[in-house]
Parts: structure tokens; sequence; C-alpha cells
């Protein structure tokens, strides 16, 4: 799949993997988009959860995709910056993944999101910001011009990014924190809820306050 610029990739139905309270509201915000079709859910941890159906649709597992993969599209629906894990093994089955961006989200023409990004509703991506792969921007987040941010960091609701900042791979940015602007962030690193960052911050950290302190080292990805 090409990289998402400035327009909606569409043509294909959609699995998505994931079957828990992201992966529902995921399908709420996407089933209000006709270019595509969800068609099933994916499970890969508890083979149990394959008896179930979430919102009508079947919940698959993972080693479906094989067959599923020459006709249908993923995007993934864990906020854990740890979804890679579950990414890479549906790339080895031959899936490929969508970038969605909800209609009511303003992404700048000027913007470059990678493959597998999901930008949910009320969401702002200003110009010459570059999204890397399987980034996540939950509900109501603002990100400023010339952001860079790395593969599969999360971005979770009201959070204000500033322009000119650098967030790097897998990091975890909480509700309604603040960065401002020329700052960079390590890879890995947790900015807890409601924070405000006003300088740089090394990687595999969590900070938390106002203004952002450290307050643990050699953090895990989220």
């Amino acid at each position: 799949m090409p990289p998402y610029k400035g327009g909606l990739v569409v043509g294909k139905p959609l699995v998505i993997l994931g079957t828990h309270w992201l992966a529902e509201e995921m399908h709420d915000l996407i089933s209000e988009m006709p270019e595509w079709k969800v068609e099933a859910f994916v499970e890969n941890m508890d083979p149990e959860r394959c008896k179930l159906t979430i919102d009508g649709l079947p919940v698959v597992w993972v080693d479906e995709l094989k067959r599923l993969a020459t006709t249908h599209l993923a995007i993934c629906a864990l906020g854990s910056t740890q979804r890679s894990r579950f990414i890479e093994y549906a790339r080895e089955l031959g899936m490929n993944f969508a970038t969605i961006v909800h209609p009511s989200a303003r992404v700048s023409s000027r913007a470059v999101l990678g493959e597998g990004c999901f930008v949910s509703t009320q969401s702002v991506v200003s110009t010459k910001t570059v999204l890397g792969n399987h980034v996540f921007i939950n509900r109501g987040v603002l990100i400023g011009h010339h952001v860079r941010i790395g593969d599969y960091a999360s971005i979770q609701c009201g959070v204000n990014i500033a322009g000119l900042t650098n967030i790097g791979e897998r990091c975890w940015i909480g509700m309604s924190s603040v960065i401002l602007d020329r700052v960079t962030i390590g890879s890995g690193s947790v900015v807890g809820a409601g924070a405000v960052v006003t300088k740089d911050v090394p990687e595999a950290v969590q900070v938390l306050g106002v203004p952002a302190q450290i307050v643990k080292t050699q953090v895990e990805a989220k």
C-alpha cells in the first residue's frame, strides 16, 4: 500500500485487528464512512472470543488473515504501542493496512500519514506534519505544523502538540497533555495525562506534572 497523502484510500473491505472496547469504538466511527466496510474483527490471544460476535460481525482467529489478505485491508484497534506484535504477525500472513481519517477530522493536504494510521473524530493534523506507520490519533487531538511522530505512537484524547515537535517511535502521549513547540520526546517514553511538556524528554522515561518531570526511567513500551 502506498502511504496516505491528502486523500482517502478506498475500495476494499476491512478487518479490525482487536476485539475489545477500542475495536468497538473504531467500528462505530468507520461505519460513518461509506468508503469502508468492516467485515470482521480479528483475535490473536483468546480463541474462545472467536465464538462471539461484535456489532453483529464475526470474530475470526488471526491465522484466518492468510485467507483474507488478497481481498481485505486491516486496521489495528489496540491503543497499546505494543500493537506492533499483532501488526507484524498480520503482515507476515500477507495483510496490507489501510490508513483511515474520520470525516470530521482535518488533515492538511501537505501532511503525510504512513500505512495503518488512524485519525479519529475532531482531530487536526497541520501542514508539513509527518506521521509514521500505525500511529493512533484518538479523539480531539490537535497536532501543529512540521511535527514528526514515529511509528506505533499513541496520541490520546485531547492532546495538544505544538509545531516543530518530534515524538519518537512507540511513545504514549496521555489524555489532555500539552507539548510545547520544538520539544523532542524520545522513543518509548510515556507522557502522563494532563502533563505539560516544556523541554526535551529522553528515551524510555515517564514524565508527569506541570511542568512535566521525569518520575520513572527504563520504561517499557505501554
